[in-house]
Parts: C-alpha cells; sequence; structure tokens
C-alpha cells in the first residue's frame, strides 16, 4: 500500500494571488553542439555580479559567460576535460568562501554497471579555480564511491559547508539488490586543495537517484533522497547524519525530488516517478496529485515562484519521446490552496529539448526567474527567457 507524509519545515512565503499567471516564455538556444549535458547549475563564475551557467558536459566541464545584455552571444570557457576514462555526470557550484564567486566540484568517472571496482566507477573531484577563471582549472581528487551520480553544496552553520554527494548504486549492487547505497558528506576546508574529511551515511536504499536539501533561512537540516524504495529523510545534528525514520513517499520509485511552497506556510513535494518514469506528482498534506503521466524518462524538476504569485510553481523536463513523439519541458501553474489544480504549459514549443537537466536563475536581472535547460538527444543548451514584465 502507498503512503506518504509531506516532511514540514516552515517556509514564510507572501500571500497567493488569486488569479494564475499565464506561463510566458521565449527559448534561446545558447549552444547547439553539447554532447549530453548531465548537469546544468547557476552561479557568478567571474565575480562580476551576474549569473552564469556551469553544464557537465559528457568529457568537458564549461562555463558561459553572462553578456548582461540579451542578443549578446555567451562566451563558452572550458573548465576541465578528459578527467577520468568515463563521462562527468553531475556538478556542483556555490559561493562557499564569500567572495562573490561560485566554487565548483564535479561526479565523473560515469560507469553505472560497475559497481565492485572503485577504480573503475566514480570519481569526485573538486576543481580549484585560477586567477583568470576563463583558464583551465585544477582539478582535486576527493574520497569517492562506486556509480557518482548527484552532488550539492550545502550551509550547515553560518560559515561552514558540506558537499553531499550521491551515488546511484551500493557497492558491489546488482540490478539495485545489494547493500545501501552510502552518500559522501564532505567539509569543505579552508584550504581546498588539502585533505577532505567526510562522513559516509548507509542511505539503506538500494538503488537511489536524486536528493533534495533542506534548508531553512540557508541553514541546512537534512535532505530527502530519491530512490527505488521511495523518498526517505535524513538529519544532521550534532553527532553527525542518521536517517529520521521519516519516509515522504513509499511503495513505488522515485527518480527526482523538489519542495516548493503553496504560500501560506504551506508546503508540496513534487516528484517523478518511478525513477526514468512517467508521471509527475505533487504531494500536499495528505494528497497526492498527478500531474501529468504523460511523459518517458522524466529527469528533471525545479519548484520556484516565476510568476510572483507567492507561491511556486513546477518546471518538468523529460528526455525520450513519448507516445505522441514529444520531448520537452512544461510548467505547471497552481490555482488552489491544497496543490490539487495545476494548469500545464510549454515553455516554448518551436524549440526541440529532450531534457536531461534543468535549472533556474534570474539571468537578465529583471527581477524574474528564467529556465535553463540541457538537452540529451538534442544536444542543445537553451534559455527559456520569463516573458512576465514584457
Amino acid at each position: 500500500m502507498r503512503k506518504y507524509i509531506l516532511y514540514c519545515i516552515p517556509i514564510f512565503a507572501s500571500v497567493q494571488m488569486s488569479v494564475a499567471q499565464t506561463a510566458t516564455f521565449k527559448g534561446e538556444v545558447v549552444d547547439d553542439k553539447i554532447s549530453i549535458g548531465y548537469g546544468v547549475v547557476t552561479g557568478d563564475v567571474d565575480g562580476d555580479g551576474k549569473p552564469d551557467i556551469l553544464l557537465a558536459d559528457k568529457k568537458e566541464i564549461v562555463w558561459y559567460k553572462n553578456p548582461g545584455e540579451k542578443d549578446k552571444p555567451w562566451v563558452r570557457y572550458v573548465i576541465a576535460k578528459d578527467l577520468t576514462e568515463y563521462d562527468n555526470v553531475c556538478i556542483a557550484a556555490r559561493d562557499v568562501d564569500g567572495d562573490g564567486k561560485v566554487e565548483v566540484a564535479v561526479g565523473a568517472q560515469w560507469n553505472p554497471s560497475e559497481t565492485k571496482s572503485s577504480a573503475k566507477s566514480g570519481a569526485v573531484f573538486y576543481l580549484d579555480a585560477p586567477a583568470d577563471r576563463t583558464q583551465l582549472w585544477e582539478p582535486v581528487r576527493l574520497h569517492h564511491q562506486v556509480t557518482i551520480h548527484r552532488m550539492q553544496f550545502v550551509k550547515t552553520t553560518d560559515d561552514t559547508y558540506q558537499l553531499i554527494v550521491l551515488p546511484l548504486h551500493g557497492e558491489g549492487n546488482i540490478g539495485g539488490e545489494g547493500a545501501g547505497v552510502k552518500a559522501i558528506a564532505f567539509d569543505v576546508p579552508e584550504k581546498r586543495k588539502g585533505i577532505w574529511s567526510y562522513q559516509l551515511l548507509d542511505t539503506e536504499m538500494h538503488m537511489t537517484h536524486n536528493f533534495q536539501p533542506m534548508e531553512v533561512s540557508q541553514r541546512f537540516l537534512g535532505m530527502a533522497v530519491a530512490g527505488k524504495e521511495g523518498v526517505q529523510v535524513f538529519l544532521n545534528g550534532a553527532t553527525g547524519w542518521a536517517t529520521s525514520g521519516n519516509w515522504m513517499v513509499t511503495g513505488n520509485g522515485v527518480g527526482e525530488i523538489r519542495t516548493g511552497s503553496l504560500g501560506n506556510n504551506q508546503l508540496f513535494t513534487a516528484t517523478i516517478e518511478p525513477m526514468h518514469g512517467n508521471s509527475l506528482v505533487v504531494y500536499s498534506k495528505d494528497n497526492r496529485t498527478v500531474l501529468t503521466d504523460k511523459i518517458k524518462e522524466g529527469h528533471a524538476l525545479i519548484c520556484a515562484d516565476f510568476f510572483g504569485q507567492g507561491r511556486d510553481q513546477v518546471v518538468m523536463g523529460w528526455r525520450n519521446p513519448n507516445v505522441v513523439g514529444e520531448t520537452g519541458v512544461r510548467i505547471f501553474v497552481g490555482s488552489d490552496s491544497e496543490g490539487k489544480k495545476w494548469q500545464e504549459y510549454t515553455l516554448d514549443e518551436k524549440i526541440k529539448m529532450a531534457c536531461e537537466d534543468l535549472a533556474s536563475a534570474d539571468l537578465d536581472g529583471d527581477g524574474d526567474l528564467d529556465v535553463i535547460a540541457s538537452g540529451r538527444a538534442t544536444h542543445n543548451l537553451v534559455i527559456y527567457w520569463n516573458q512576465r514584465k514584457n
């Protein structure tokens, strides 16, 4: 039997608008020659005050400089290339030292069928930036498990950060059976080219895919991990990491997870089910609402307020053609306080997008969030410009 619990953390949001905003975006292809586009994130790379785009592609880690004006090109720079024999697979970027420039970590050696040899599967690198960040960065190899798959920098105290890294499989697993996946929680040191201490967290889950950090007022409390068995909550306390005993979702595999706000201190959780699945689902209080089951290999998810409603919308992308031959990115706009009623919109139907990953940021400084998508089979990196104020 399926059961689910919404894991509540207070979020203070303004009162929601009573009328749903029409979803209007305009797509711009930034790069039409990417290989796969495994992971895309945003952050200020060069310290000019504007968010740039960072991409973990098949064999290169790159960043695209924000030109600061529309209709000007996003210049592409290579951060690192050929880090390992196999592909890069994930990227994390965040300003952890307060200098206005992001630090970058990446996962590589993507060889998911190899779960026994850590030499042949999985790699984690911190990329140490040179004075001129348009040049190649120095890779610093860190501890890893097999099948490294996802990572994020999270804030634990006012001046302390961790890098959380999540593998796909446990060591020695075959077909999602065997040992539990061990997540890695690195303490980010002041001297980042030195030794990074870490804690291993046995998730007791046999295949994981993504995770949602839980931060309140930029303080990290824990994370919700999505995988084969559902979604489990882990807490970071005085003695380190531990399972909370709370399962947000059980009875169905979950590939992607993000949390959002309905306004008035009400949360929802959005998931793609099962792993690489066909359904976008929203959980709110005791409700489970399927927003669509018409996708194939859903692989990307964002919850954010794109329209100034005081509540979040859900952006979802999938990478394989569905029954009518479509891939793409959709946004779902809610219209009720219980999270049951949603309207689906296409961001830009003129651009083909087999979506591998998504990110959001206010790229043009107009106060509205834009959407960035990387396309696997379509080999493109696309900005969907938010047209709300145009």
